[in-house]
């Protein structure tokens, strides 16, 4: 196995340990606990892109790096909605989160979480010494996972300390906590790029895919969405699609999305993966033609255009210009609009300003 010159490895400190029998099992399903509440994993992708294969579709679409990027999750057992499609473990999760570990050990935990789990690569003749060594340092973190990441109360300090190292931060969240965005955007801790899942037309699919547990979830989704044109920070709705519970509805669809003037939309298809196995069938999962018809008939309601589309992760982008517009541009970072929104009354048309 290749040596890594110049890696200290330092002792963290003491933190809350997870309870042992909920550590055995993510464990077993190839997480690496951090502290009591957070978790990292390793893609699929970044294990591909680290041999030379592909990278993932965010790669082709925003410009990261996928044997760089770091997958974690500050609330590897928390979530407030028990969505049919999660792969997720549900049985014994909590729908809040009391403890908050300090931010920085958990940022410091799961990087040394993702070189545990890659360095078996360093001895991997199909591995690039400089690819590898490049992964060692991640650039990138993919905040999702599993959980709802906003649940986590020092979600803000965590982006910060991310930042700090000279990452970019991509935040996945169901839009349940507006508040929280709130607070995040007042501190100026927003991430380089927020994710919204936005997975049902209207309140009914929602109560009866996303499965709530509480009654307020789809006004505060809502809420979310109203609050997203006015962030200063890359925004993306992300629409989960299930074959026989959520296609269709373009029109309901093109209306939550016009509510929340999104920088870019993905279309993507549910996979039957995990325990979603346990809720769903094999044949919930949509073909790619008929994600990208769904795309289609949405980006002309909203205007928008497809931008890119990857086959083998099922999944289609749209955005205003139907062009692609990678972070490596310099575009979309916070205080800089991507480009003009179509509501803006310098706008001319939905192309760059």
């Amino acid at each position: 196995m290749w040596i890594l010159e110049n890696v200290i490895s330092r002792p963290l400190s003491i933190h809350p340990q997870m309870d042992a029998a909920k550590r055995e099992v993510l464990e077993r399903q190839g997480y690496k606990v951090v502290g009591g509440h957070s978790g990292v994993k390793l893609c699929h992708w970044t294990k591909n892109s680290l041999t030379g294969g592909a990278g993932c579709y965010k790669e082709t679409f925003y410009g990261i790096k996928s044997h760089r990027c770091l997958q974690m999750t500050p609330t590897v057992d928390s979530c407030n909605l028990g969505c049919l499609f999660c792969w997720r473990t549900q049985e014994w999760g909590s729908d809040s989160l009391i403890e908050s570990d300090d931010p920085g050990f958990v940022v410091e935990g799961s990087i040394e979480a993702q070189r545990k789990l890659i360095s078996g690569y360093g001895g991997n003749p199909d591995v690039p010494r400089e690819r590898f060594r490049e992964a060692w340092q991640p650039n990138q973190v993919a905040i999702s996972l599993t959980g709802e990441p906003t649940l986590y109360r020092r979600l803000g300090e965590m982006i910060d300390e991310f930042k700090r190292r000279g990452m970019t931060t991509f935040l996945v969240t169901n839009g349940t906590t507006p508040a929280v965005l709130r607070r995040m955007a007042a501190e100026n801790r927003l991430p380089t790029q927020l994710y919204v899942t936005v997975a049902a037309p209207n309140a009914e699919v929602y109560r009866k895919l996303m499965a709530p547990k509480s009654d307020h979830e789809w006004e505060k989704l809502r809420e979310t969405l109203a609050l997203l044109p006015g962030l200063e920070t890359r925004t993306v709705i992300r629409h989960t699609l299930v074959e026989g519970w959520n296609l269709g509805w373009e029109d309901e669809y093109a209306a939550l999305d016009a509510l929340a003037g999104p920088m870019f939309i993905e279309c993507k298809g549910y996979s039957f993966v995990g325990e979603s196995r346990l809720r769903l069938r094999v044949e919930n999962m949509p073909e790619h033609a008929v994600i990208r018809e769904f795309a289609s008939r949405l980006a002309e309601r909203l205007g928008y255009g497809i931008a890119a589309e990857r086959e083998d992760s099922r999944v289609v982008l749209l955005t205003r210009d139907g062009r692609l517009h990678p972070i490596e541009s310099g575009l979309g970072t916070p205080g800089e609009p991507l480009y003009r929104r179509s509501g803006d009354a310098a706008a001319t048309s939905r192309g760059p300003p």
